[in-house]
């Protein structure tokens, strides 16, 4: 994953530095770029951090490059600066899924803590999302039996029932519920079942 930072977006070259001084000043890690072509020619799903975007620039515009990167999956939280907005404008992106939305002239102290929100939002959205994919690689592993160990298990069944059910010995299914924990990577049917919350 490439370092978090601020990416800012802004065609207006005193914009744009007036806007790298107070990251720079605040301590926020950024990049800044001319261009919603220029930053998009960067971008991977790997950028992190948060997008401080210009509404209307020369060439793409900023809500452009917002449906461009949505079409990309990214799920880097964006914040709009215009000098030309409204209400009706600033309600349709953040319905689109903007993080906020800022009318210029703003208020920097407002801006900087609403990037480092934005920020935090993306680290916490990008460490559930690698927990969420490690747990599916887990369930990848697990062979059918071990599979159907699993559900009758956090179905609350023990080991002798399972194996009625399944018409297989008490000792096999123990066999598999080791393994079973093993690659789950839990000890005990109440961690798998805390594990597995998000996806049952």
């Amino acid at each position: 994953m490439s370092t978090p930072q601020a990416h800012l977006v802004d065609d207006d070259d005193a914009i744009r530095d007036a806007l790298s001084w107070l990251l720079r000043s605040r301590g926020i890690p950024f990049a800044a770029y001319d261009s919603a072509e220029s930053f998009l020619a960067t971008w991977t799903p790997d950028v992190s951090g948060c997008l401080v975007l210009d509404m209307r620039m020369t060439g793409m515009s900023g809500l452009d490059c917002f449906d461009q990167l949505r079409e990309r999956q990214s799920t880097l939280p964006v914040i709009f600066l215009t000098g030309h907005g409204d209400v009706p404008l600033a309600v349709a992106t953040l319905k689109k899924g903007a993080f906020d939305f800022f009318e210029k002239p703003l208020n920097d102290n407002d801006l900087a803590s609403r990037i480092i929100e934005a920020m935090e939002l993306d680290a916490r959205q990008r460490v559930a999302s690698a927990t969420v994919d490690s747990v599916n690689a887990r369930l990848t592993s697990l062979t059918t039996r071990e599979r159907q160990i699993m559900e009758l298990v956090l179905a609350g069944k023990f080991n002798k029932v399972i194996a009625d059910e399944l018409n297989i010995s008490m000792r096999t299914v123990e066999v598999h519920r080791a393994n079973l924990f093993d690659k789950m990577q839990v000890k005990t049917a109440v961690e798998l079942a805390n594990l597995l919350k998000p996806n049952l």
